[in-house]
């Protein structure tokens, strides 16, 4: 897993590397003032974020747990402590305990930023893993072709290599065209829901913009605590942040995606959720993340070997 994070954030900063070479500026200096430049933004802005995000969690536990005690109220009163109400009651207290917990980690983190970022990656050894192995990989000549032949037996070499070359274009133009459209829905989503005043926009605009990173479901999840929020403050608003959702969503579907993103990865799209299904099963939130580009490499390895085999029946024919 970690191997192959490294892989595609150096399959994203590979063209960027390519092109300062090519305006006579060392790929070294390059690589090294691009990531000395994203981590700087990174902890400068989760320094400003997680905060704040840390007092809406808060606020959050805190009104959830006088919509408990109201649910459980009314539950007691229509069913005077039957089953069913006991099971909807443990169901909702267990989302206050998640949150509690969530809001408690919060804090914890914003006394150091940098937590935020290690957590991610599953722990300090696997995040600096991760940076150290993407940025030897980036800052090599065709570092990750290296890497494949200093692998691979040799009569396998430039066979693996042309067909990593093709992969290489459409696994690194996807992690830079998720990161930037996960920027930008996750800003329209805090900008919209602050003009209709939602509360907790914040909240949710970070949780949409991580949850773009998950094709296809990814969307669909983020909307629905904000939906929920919206229809507890009151029922108009819910009805409205639903249709700012969807607007959001066909303004990602026909605007954003094709603009950023061009051709898609010319994956089915029942390829892409079974992809995400195993992902999730496999390594839960960034298996998801990664899913796409695991899936990417295999169709296109699938692909291949259809291809060698359809022309090894033209030949025989």
């Amino acid at each position: 897993m970690i191997l192959f994070l490294a892989i595609v954030i150096a399959s994203g900063v590979g063209p960027f590397a390519d092109w300062l070479e090519k305006k006579r500026i060392p790929r070294l200096l390059g690589v090294l003032l691009l990531y000395l430049t994203i981590f700087g933004l990174l902890v400068f802005l989760l320094s400003l974020v997680v905060p704040v995000l840390s007092g809406e969690f808060n606020e959050l536990t805190s009104k959830l747990s006088t919509f408990i005690n109201a649910i459980s109220g009314a539950i007691d009163k229509v069913q005077s402590g039957g089953a069913g109400a006991n099971k909807y009651f443990d169901f909702l207290g267990e989302i206050e305990n998640l949150l509690e917990g969530s809001s408690q980690y919060l804090r914890v983190l914003s006394q150091s930023i940098i937590g935020v970022v290690i957590s991610i990656f599953g722990g300090i050894f696997s995040f600096f893993a991760v940076v150290i192995l993407s940025f030897y990989l980036s800052v090599q000549k065709r570092g990750i072709a290296g890497f494949i032949k200093s692998i691979v037996p040799e009569k396998y070499e430039d066979y693996l290599v042309r067909l990593w070359t093709r992969t290489e274009h459409k696994v690194g133009r996807w992690f830079q065209a998720q990161l930037l459209l996960s920027l930008v829905v996750g800003l329209v989503v805090f900008i919209g829901l602050s003009l209709m005043h939602v509360r907790f926009a914040l909240l949710l605009g970070l949780l949409a913009m991580i949850l773009e990173l998950i094709p296809t479901v990814g969307p669909v999840i983020a909307a629905i605590p904000a939906v929920i929020l919206a229809f507890l403050q009151a029922p108009t608003l819910g009805i409205w942040v639903v249709i700012f959702y969807i607007v959001v969503q066909q303004l990602e579907n026909h605007i954003l995606t094709p603009l950023i993103l061009g051709k898609s990865l010319g994956m089915n799209p029942v390829t892409v959720i079974l992809a995400l299904l195993i992902g999730a099963k496999v390594a839960g939130i960034l298996g998801m993340i990664i899913a796409v580009p695991v899936a990417t490499i295999l169709v296109e390895i699938l692909d291949d070997m259809a291809m060698k085999k359809e022309s090894r029946r033209a030949a025989a024919s």
